[in-house]
């Protein structure tokens, strides 16, 4: 459009326009928590329940490795809402036949057990522990249940045409040792694609992402994942095989029974 066409606009029409080619007026018509609340869906409520093998590799600072393999059993008793999940391992010898019970809550923090079975002890993960190591991996006991999206207020940051990222600040800083983090997530599957957590001292010393995802039985899967330690270089990648949906797995599978009774024949893999 030339000077003198430019001219010609009526004074009305200028301040629509303004706002078409804002990015900030464009933000404000996306409803940031429904994006929230579809994130949270695909990441972990896929199907009514799952199923799947997974293989952690660790890489300390020094660049020393270990592996952990476990099987992971997921039922909902509500979209978005309460959830069971229990870990079994294999390997190593050290951490065989350790079991990691989660009761997902909404209305308060989650339920974590974790049954050693050398002590033959099951062990209550407290609330205050829920960002630690989760057997001795870079991923927290947090990070493997998921964080509940009701802990934090989210805002929206930024949106290209492939993602939006959001900007997440606990409402109770005091129960957590970041101040804020940004996540990135993929329109196409609304899944968290990259998360990365920041100190007091505004410091990114934290990233988890999704390295590959896949559509098994018709759900977005994330089947490869990696956190990195960005203050020492440590990271742990872990890595997801046997995935299955809608197994109609029975609810005296998530019992404390099972803790040392692992369900067997529900945890045979197949492709």
């Amino acid at each position: 459009m030339n000077r003198r066409n430019t001219m010609k606009l009526p004074y009305k029409w200028l301040l629509p326009l303004s706002l078409m080619l804002s990015p900030l007026a464009q933000t404000q018509e996306v409803d940031v928590q429904e994006i929230v609340k579809r994130a949270e869906l695909a990441a972990y409520y896929a199907g009514d329940d799952g199923r799947s093998a997974a293989r952690m590799l660790i890489t300390d600072a020094q660049g020393r490795k270990q592996m952990r393999q476990f099987v992971i059993l997921r039922k909902d008793r509500e979209d978005g809402g309460s959830q069971d999940m229990m870990v079994f391992f294999s390997r190593p010898a050290d951490v065989r036949d350790t079991v990691f019970r989660v009761v997902k809550n909404t209305d308060r923090d989650d339920d974590r057990w974790l049954y050693l079975p050398g002590l033959d002890l099951v062990k209550r993960i407290s609330a205050g522990d829920k960002r630690t190591s989760f057997v001795g991996s870079h991923f927290f006991y947090e990070d493997v249940s998921g964080r509940s999206t009701s802990q934090d207020n989210f805002s929206l940051l930024d949106e290209t045409d492939k993602q939006y990222v959001l900007e997440a600040n606990p409402k109770d800083p005091g129960s957590v040792e970041f101040t804020r983090y940004q996540v990135s997530i993929d329109k196409a599957t609304m899944l968290p694609v990259k998360i990365d957590f920041f100190d007091s001292k505004g410091e990114n010393y934290r990233r988890v992402e999704a390295l590959k995802t896949e559509e098994i039985q018709g759900y977005p899967t994330v089947t490869h994942s990696r956190v990195q330690d960005l203050r020492s270089g440590g990271e742990t990648e872990m890595q997801f095989r046997f995935i299955s949906y809608d197994l109609g797995l029975p609810d005296d599978v998530f019992s404390e029974r099972s803790l040392r009774n692992p369900p067997r024949d529900w945890l045979e893999l197949r492709d």
